[in-house]
């Protein structure tokens, strides 16, 4: 299968360099490999571009955490220079993570500060000419399942009989709506992260390919709040929201 094009708006795109016409409006996922390990009659594996941008921003992410635990060492009572980033990161997701799910449960900001960090690094991809992979809904569907699982997880830990108990409150003909409405929170997650960045993203491709006397500087603006301000605004929900539901199902 031939790769198919995309639309990967670059920086020096911002102001409306790049002149396209209508034809190359498609903001599908490009297909760069498919591969075959086990043979003909084997798996296939597709290499697309949700898994290379994926790969991109984990080696980011990998190596900045290492960057920083080397300089842990020689970080100072009062923080200067890269500190005070690392610090204001650190308690803006203590804080964040206290205020929604408590000082016991707060254990949780150490997992959360990852998904908000690579949530984060995804959304604003898109301002490099990367495709963000949470415009993929296999990405954010993990991500959601992911915070799916440590719900019932939690649940079940916490709770025990309790939980099981649930289904069937207030009234036991209940569990067939209760059963619906939890299924419901990892689509809702995922759809919403989803649908915020596929939207920018198919919306900055309709603006593209515009004349270039119709977009000039337009780019700019737009990338400034689909790729930025939204892109933040939905990290922030994204992880708040998974908060909210596993703090719900913790057993007091």
């Amino acid at each position: 299968m031939e790769p198919t094009s995309t639309v990967q708006p670059l920086i020096g795109n911002f102001i409306g360099i790049r002149t396209s016409g209508s034809d190359d409006f498609d903001v599908s996922i490009s297909i760069f490999k498919h591969l075959k390990p086990f043979g003909e009659n084997g798996v296939d594996i597709w290499l697309t571009q949700t898994v290379v941008t994926t790969w991109v921003i984990m080696g980011v992410l990998i190596l900045l955490a290492v960057i920083f635990r080397f300089k842990l060492k020689n970080y100072k009572q009062t923080p200067e220079g890269s500190q005070n980033i690392v610090e204001l990161l650190v308690e803006s997701m203590d804080s964040l993570t206290r205020a929604n799910m408590g000082d016991k449960d707060a254990y949780f900001g150490n997992w959360f500060f990852g998904v908000f960090l690579f949530i984060l690094f995804s959304n604003l991809s898109g301002l490099l000419g990367f495709r963000p992979p949470t415009a993929d809904i296999c990405t954010t569907l993990t991500l959601a399942l992911t915070t799916f699982i440590l719900i019932h997880f939690m649940g079940m830990f916490t709770g025990k009989g309790s939980y099981f108990k649930s289904y069937f409150e207030p009234v036991f003909f209940l569990f067939p709506i209760n059963v619906v409405s939890e299924l419901s929170t990892p689509i809702s997650l995922s759809f919403r992260l989803f649908g915020n960045i596929f939207g920018g993203l198919t919306i900055m491709a309709l603006v593209y390919s515009l004349p270039r006397f119709l977009n000039f500087g337009l780019p700019a603006v737009l990338h400034i709040y689909f790729d930025l301000f939204a892109g933040c605004i939905q990290t922030v929900i994204f992880v708040m929201l998974s908060m909210i539901f596993i703090k719900d199902k913790i057993a007091d």
